[in-house]
C-alpha cells in the first residue's frame, strides 16, 4: 500500500521503515483515502456485547512526533547493548515462527547489533531476562506508535480492557470491502444499462450513486 503512495520511494526503503513509522504513514495514508474517521465493531471479551467504536487518526498519532535514530544504546546489570527498531521486514522474517515467545525472541535477536558483558561479547540469547525487558521497554518508548493499544469499555457489564489496533489489517480490510461494494455497482449498472465497466468506473462516485439509487428504487 505505501509503495503505491510512494512511488518514487524504493520497496526495500520502505520495508526497512520502523513499525511506528510504517503505521504513521499508513495512517497517514487511510485518512488521505478514506477519511479521518475510523469505525469498527468489537466484542466485548467478557458479556459478548457487540460496541461500535469509532476514533479520529488524530488520536493514535504520537504526541509529541518522535525522532528516530538508526541505532539504540542501553546500559543494565554491566551490560552494554546497542539495538534497532523492529521493521516490517523482521515481521516477515519471524511470522511463520511457532510459538508467540519463539517469535518474539527471534524479533528481539534481529534488533539487537551487539551485546557486551564487561567487555566480553554475548549473543542476544544471552542476555538474562532483566536486560532483555529493559531493551524491549526502551523499544516501545522509542517507538509509542509501534504498538497502539485502545482502551474499551462496554456499557453493558462496565468490562474495561485494551486491544490492539493494527492498522495494516484494518486498512487492508477497509480496501478489500470497497473493492467488492464498487464491483457489485459495475455488476448492477453493467446488467441494467450495458455499460461497459470501464464506463462506470469513470462515473464520479456521486453520478454512480445517482444511477444506482434509481436502479433499486
Amino acid at each position: 500500500m505505501l509503495f503505491a503512495a510512494c512511488p518514487d520511494q524504493t520497496v526495500d526503503k520502505l520495508v526497512r521503515l520502523g513499525i511506528g513509522r510504517r503505521d504513521a504513514l499508513l495512517l497517514e495514508l487511510r485518512a488521505l483515502t478514506f477519511g479521518p474517521k475510523l469505525s469498527c465493531a468489537v466484542a466485548c471479551p467478557s458479556c459478548r456485547e457487540r460496541l461500535e467504536v469509532s476514533f479520529n487518526v488524530a488520536d493514535l498519532r504520537a504526541k509529541p512526533e518522535v525522532e528516530f535514530a538508526q541505532e539504540y544504546s542501553l546500559s543494565c546489570e554491566e551490560y552494554d547493548v546497542k539495538f534497532r527498531l523492529p521493521n516490517h521486514q523482521d515481521l516477515l522474517a519471524v511470522m511463520e515462527r511457532d510459538g508467540a515467545q519463539t517469535t518474539r525472541d527471534s524479533l528481539f535477536e534481529r534488533c539487537v547489533i551487539s551485546a557486551r558483558h564487561n567487555r566480553e561479547a554475548k549473543s542476544a540469547s544471552q542476555l538474562p531476562a532483566a536486560v532483555v525487558e529493559e531493551v524491549m521497554e526502551k523499544m516501545a518508548q522509542a517507538d509509542p506508535m509501534g504498538n497502539i493499544q485502545l482502551v474499551l469499555h462496554c456499557p453493558a457489564c462496565e468490562h474495561r480492557w485494551q486491544t490492539t489496533f493494527d492498522i495494516v489489517s484494518f486498512f487492508w480490510a477497509e480496501i478489500g470491502a470497497c473493492v467488492h461494494r464498487l464491483l457489485r455497482e459495475v455488476h448492477l449498472l453493467a446488467s441494467v444499462y450495458g455499460w461497459r465497466e470501464t464506463d462506470i468506473l469513470s462515473l464520479s462516485p456521486w453520478r454512480r450513486q445517482l444511477y444506482l439509487r434509481m436502479v433499486t428504487g
